[in-house]
């Protein structure tokens, strides 16, 4: 609920990973992203003197708290796997150096396109839905701008309505602060909105296979800018949480407003957005991340690990 309920989280995990990384002594750590709970277990490893190799560094996401916490973590890492080009060049910016960073793409592109997904037919019955026009939503506290949420979710819950004819199946918010009053929104609208339901969590498989079947995903979710692409399902995107990070022609972004919502899924729902989508090349990988970034994980910790890094300066 508050700046102190996050402190007090990061505070446990600092201590915790702490006493796990002086006990365990481990060659290094893989953490990926630029969640304010990996900003903690980073301070852990660089007071242990664990070598950091961090996965998904250099993107951006102007409307969330994660952009500082994700370059604040680039500059403990020891290695960076970046998920695509331009994030590749931000990190050499901030100093790293780039015989230490390797774009391998996104491990998310490994599981769409290795995974075992479900049928469209058990997708749908592992949701209870039987209505085979659904859409798949997942929508974060916009960390700074959490004042207004109990606004911006009257407006995602309109355009809800506007669609009767759809299903909208809503994972559950983070646990970033505010996450927990729109976690108890969801609930209390999903008794009065008939065609809305509410899951804590679907899981990689179940969502990836919901998503494959979907009329659009809707939210503000990285996963709609990095994952659904590569699906070739349009995306809504509200708002700026996600504002920043590459993203392909399939991605629709508007503003958290009801009838912003509303156009952006009509543009989502045309026959032009299904030709744009099925031609979409995701510029995140080619889905063989994690072999890669396994192999050059083993490799570095078999070699020599300097944690005395030199700041590399453009010229």
């Amino acid at each position: 609920d508050s700046p102190l309920d996050i402190s007090n989280n990061m505070a446990e995990t600092l201590n915790g990973f702490t006493r796990l990384f002086q006990q365990e002594q481990f060659n290094a750590v893989l953490i990926l992203g630029d969640r304010y709970e990996m900003l903690a277990v980073s301070i852990a490893a660089v007071n242990t003197r664990t070598p950091i190799f961090h996965m998904c560094g250099g993107d951006v996401s102007e409307g969330a708290i994660d952009d500082c916490i994700r370059h604040s973590i680039t500059k403990m890492s020891y290695l960076h796997f970046p998920t695509n080009e331009d994030s590749y060049r931000r990190i050499i910016q901030l100093g790293e150096q780039p015989d230490r960073v390797y774009n391998y793409g996104s491990t998310s592109i490994d599981n769409i396109l290795h995974m075992d997904l479900l049928s469209k037919t058990d997708a749908m019955a592992s949701v209870d839905c039987t209505n085979d026009s659904f859409a798949v939503c997942t929508y974060h506290p916009v960390t700074l701008e959490i004042n207004c949420i109990d606004d911006i979710m009257d407006s995602f819950f309109d355009a809800i309505q506007a669609f009767p004819d759809i299903d909208f199946i809503v994972t559950k918010s983070n646990a970033d602060q505010g996450g927990k009053r729109i976690n108890a929104l969801l609930d209390e609208k999903e008794q009065l909105i008939e065609n809305l339901h509410v899951f804590s969590s679907l899981g990689v498989r179940r969502y990836l296979s919901l998503v494959k079947y979907s009329k659009f995903v809707l939210g503000n979710s990285s996963s709609g800018i990095i994952e659904v692409p590569a699906l070739h399902i349009p995306t809504v995107n509200i708002g700026d949480r996600q504002k920043g990070r590459l993203r392909s022609k399939s991605v629709i972004d508007c503003k958290d407003d009801t009838d912003s919502i509303v156009s952006a899924i009509k543009t989502a729902l045309s026959d032009e957005m299904k030709t744009i989508c099925q031609n979409v090349v995701s510029p995140y990988g080619d889905g063989n991340a994690a072999k890669r970034i396994a192999e050059k994980c083993v490799d570095t910790i078999n070699g020599k690990i300097d944690l005395k890094k030199k700041f590399f300066d453009l010229e």
